[in-house]
């Protein structure tokens, strides 16, 4: 570390002294109007108050010990502190390391505390305060008991030098093995009140305020990256010197120099405390600022032309409604005015009902004695829609912001032109995901090496991502999708994975391959959550005629990131990684892609994209052939095709992951004078290539056709990959990358049709067989390593084919079969597809007809009277949905 200040007998004291006193002043400041604010205007205090008081005292105490510290040598070099100082230093460092865990803890429990006062109507925010809530607390505490007893036995934390009888832990690297916990409960803070906010109706000035209010919260994510750079450097300087010394690992104060290294990240410990109390405490304020400077809260005139969304309808929907899951049955205009004003108010009482102010009131109400005028006539107005018949719901037209939402089609009933919108902004998604993915695999090699891994230990790591997907599409994958849609599983999985990102810090700072089987795990968990809504909502979303070419087409974009992000990682930004002695460098990688996951799980919560109610799906499958409720036995052929479908999945991936993690190991052994890097990327590219041509090939020829031939190609080349040495047998395996390219696509696509009210389940099942891959890969990973014979290991990948492809051959070998999973056009479709304005399979008009027509037999089959037209005017709702 380059060091400024040398020849400074202070060193870095006077600093941390400065910015240490400077941010308990402000924090102090912001407190006390928070409370004049709470005791003299709105005259109550609530729990928020109390647990804010107490991390103000915790962080009070946390500053004196970092000045105490100072006084006693802490921020000069160890050459300049007296011996006799350096216990009494230990000792006020000391308690400032345990005092802050706490400070934290108090403080997120009063910004948590104060969301719950939000709303007690809204269920899934409140859960999840109350998680976030156990999170910190529980997480704090275990963290601040590791550093009360870093060392064994406690009194060795007080000495220079570590006794030969006692073990420590470095403080720092327990500070940074905290990471995780501080960002992804910051993150929960930051996020958690968004939706609700951004719903509520008011004046754009109002909302606008509030929602900057409560964004203050990435100043504190800002200081902490800050802090974690610091620790990461003081990690770095450390590390440099213990390898430096001839006396191996034994800590030593002073050859390492820490007074003056760990300064700073201490330092921006408390500016991160302190901060995050200033943060806490700004809306708190707004009665204060409503009462003396109520201007700033008002938009001039409360116009309503200029108050927001106001200006709306009234029987318009805020930005939850429009995020509303069609399969919840509610209905706005059919509530009591003290409903409506209970949900747009939170869970406090509007002003003026009950003579009490309550949290959202003074938040949300720019007067602290009456509504505006233009919150007046929203109040009038509800008033006389919800004295309406209850029966009769009010013709007002719905809006997402300024789109007008009425009659949103559901995803099944789209054109191809109605569907090219989402399906870009998933196909986005899709990218995202394979670059973050190849991004990662980058990383994962790296890890490895550094820190010397088994094979065994490798393919561990392997078998625990996998695992993930076991898991995570039946714990959390079904329950999202069913309750909440596909959109939120969007969010949901890019969260966890995110978490997973995050967690790789304590897993390099401690170098611990038991962090990183729980890393892969979760990062694999949350992908799952991710690919049970992503690859369902492309197969939907549209003709169901084209749903293997459009899965194929995203899932080849997909494929283009993860080749994209190994030649950026490996050619661009980290070239120093694959020199460096430990993995520091590499934690800024995983933070970044954090960071941006997070990002986008928040950004893809406000892109307006169509669901899909089991109803709807059910009603999309119908067919006039019934191919989809024929029965081979007793059992519905759906079912088998199902289960077919998923062993298929299973066997696929095992022997897709077979070729991938043997291809090392193979070019070593046929032709070792090959870059595997480049080599690799050409396989990956074949792999993506593949998907684009079975894409267009889908246009003509059926995809039960395709699937059969692609897996006949696997597995010939991957025979022949075993027999051939040399460029042949490195072209051989290449080629086995391009078969096995859009066999996932096919399988999965073709699985779903006909599902109808179980597509849903269908999509977790086959989702959950991605797990075949910590199946077969471990099994050839032991051939190979015991054999010594990569080549041979590949029978594995080829008896995971040969299975798998017996869904192939079953589909194309039953007639019952072929007909469920062959896409059908309707004799109405124009030539060439469903882009245009005429009828399609799955549109209203093209069901409408054939409806038509099938009733029409039926009469004169029956000899009724009454028209086939009044009949399917008259059918129960349900049964045949017109839902353009």
């Amino acid at each position: 570390m380059e060091d400024n200040s040398h020849g400074d007998f202070h060193g870095r004291s006077e600093t941390v002294l400065a910015v240490t006193i400077a941010m308990v002043l402000l924090s102090t400041l912001f407190s006390f109007f928070r409370l004049v604010s709470r005791g003299a205007i709105v005259k109550k205090f609530l729990w928020d108050d109390l647990f804010i008081v107490v991390a103000w005292l915790i962080a009070c105490g946390l500053a004196v010990a970092i000045c105490y510290s100072c006084a006693w040598g802490l921020g000069r070099h160890e050459a300049d502190v007296p011996s006799a100082w350096q216990s009494t230093q230990r000792k006020a460092t000391f308690a400032f390391t345990v005092l802050y865990q706490p400070a934290l803890m108090a403080l997120k429990t009063s910004i948590i505390v104060f969301y719950l006062s939000f709303s007690t109507t809204h269920r899934v925010f409140r859960w999840a305060c109350i998680a976030t809530l156990a999170v910190v607390n529980t997480g704090g505490l275990a963290l601040t008991l590791v550093t009360i007893f870093q060392c064994h036995p406690v009194s060795a934390t007080f000495d220079a030098v570590t006794p030969a009888n006692a073990s420590c832990t470095d403080i720092v690297t327990i500070f940074l093995s905290s990471t995780p916990l501080n960002l992804i409960t910051d993150f929960a803070i930051l996020f958690l009140p968004m939706p609700i906010l951004t719903s509520m109706r008011l004046p754009r000035k109002q909302k606008i305020i509030l929602i900057i209010t409560f964004s203050f919260g990435v100043f504190v994510m800002a200081v902490d990256v800050v802090r974690i750079a610091y620790l990461q450097s003081a990690s770095q300087t450390r590390l440099t010197e213990i390898q430096s010394q001839s006396g191996g690992s034994s800590r030593n104060s002073e050859q390492t120099d820490a007074s003056y290294y760990t300064s700073l990240s201490y330092m921006w410990s408390v500016v991160e405390i302190h901060v995050g109390i200033v943060c806490a405490n700004v809306p708190g304020l707004k009665p204060l600022v409503a009462r003396f400077l109520p201007h700033m809260l008002r938009d001039s005139d409360d116009a309503p032309s200029k108050s927001g969304s106001l200006s709306l309808p009234i029987g318009t929907v805020d930005m939850a409604e429009a995020h509303r899951i069609p399969s919840v049955q509610d209905d706005p205009h059919t509530v009591t005015p003290a409903e409506v004003r209970r949900r747009d108010f939170g869970s406090q009482s509007p002003p003026g009902e009950d003579g009490s102010m309550g949290m959202m009131d003074f938040l949300t109400t720019p007067d602290m004695a009456e509504l505006p005028p233009s919150m007046q006539k929203l109040e009038r107005t509800q008033t006389a829609l919800t004295n309406t018949s209850r029966a009769t719901r009010p013709d007002t037209p719905n809006f997402y912001d300024f789109v007008n939402m009425n009659g949103r089609k559901s995803m099944v009933h789209m054109t191809s032109r109605e569907s090219l919108f989402p399906i870009a902004m998933v196909t986005i998604l899709f990218f995202i995901w394979g670059f973050e993915y190849g991004l990662l695999d980058v990383l994962n090699q790296q890890f490895q090496k550094v820190a010397h891994m088994t094979p065994g230990q490798s393919t561990g790591i392997h078998s625990a991502y996998f695992a993930g997907y076991a898991v995570g599409p039946f714990l959390v994958g079904r329950p999202a999708l069913q309750k909440w849609g596909f959109k939120a599983c969007y969010s949901i999985g890019l969260s966890i994975f995110a978490c997973g990102t995050l967690i790789y810090w304590p897993a390099a700072v401690l170098t611990s391959f038991p962090a990183f089987i729980i890393t892969n795990f979760i990062v694999a968990f949350g992908l799952s959550i991710l690919e049970v809504a992503a690859n369902p909502f492309i197969a939907l979303c549209g003709p169901m005629e084209y749903a293997e070419v459009r899965l194929n087409v995203s899932q080849g974009v997909q494929a283009v990131g993860s080749i994209v992000a190994p030649l950026i990682a490996n050619r661009a930004f980290f070239q120093k990684f694959f020199h460096a002695p430990s993995l520091i460098d590499t934690q800024w990688a995983y933070l970044g892609i954090s960071l941006a996951t997070i990002s986008l799980a928040v950004g893809y919560y406000y892109v307006p994209l169509p669901e899909a109610t089991d109803d709807e799906l059910e009603d999309a499958c119908e067919r006039m052939d019934g191919a989809n409720k024929a029965k081979i036995g007793e059992v519905d052929i759906i079912w088998i095709t199902l289960g077919l479908g998923v062993f298929s999945q299973f066997c696929y991936v095992g022997g897709q992951e077979v070729s991938a993690t043997l291809f090392d190991n193979y070019l070593a052994a046929v032709r070792p004078d090959y870059n595997v890097s480049n080599w690799m990327a050409i396989a990956h590219t074949a792999f993506a290539a593949s998907r684009f041509l079975a894409a267009g090939l889908g246009l003509w020829i059926k995809p039960r056709l395709l699937l059969l031939a692609f897996f006949a190609g696997a597995i010939i080349f991957e025979t022949l990959a075993m027999n051939f040495h040399g460029s042949t047998g490195v072209a051989m395996l290449v080629m086995v990358f391009f078969m096995e390219g859009p066999i996932f696509s096919l399988i999965f696509a073709q699985s779903l049709r006909g599902m109808g009210r179980h597509t849903k389940l269908a999509s977790v099942l086959i989702t959950s067989a991605v797990s075949g891959g910590a199946v077969f890969a471990p099994i050839s990973s032991h051939l190979a390593n015991q054999a010594h014979r990569p080549m041979y290991s590949l029978v594995v990948a080829v008896a995971a084919f040969a299975a798998g492809s017996t869904f192939a051959v079953g589909v194309n070998g039953n007639a019952k079969a072929r007909a469920q999973v062959d896409p059908i056009r309707d004799a109405t479709t124009p030539s060439g597809g469903g882009g245009g304005s005429g009828s399609r399979p799955g549109s209203t008009d093209s069901r409408a007809s054939r409806a038509l027509s099938f009733f029409s037999m039926r009469k004169k089959g029956t000899g009724g009277e009454q028209s086939a037209e009044t009949e399917w005017r008259e059918r129960k709702p349900g049964e045949l949905h017109d839902h353009d």
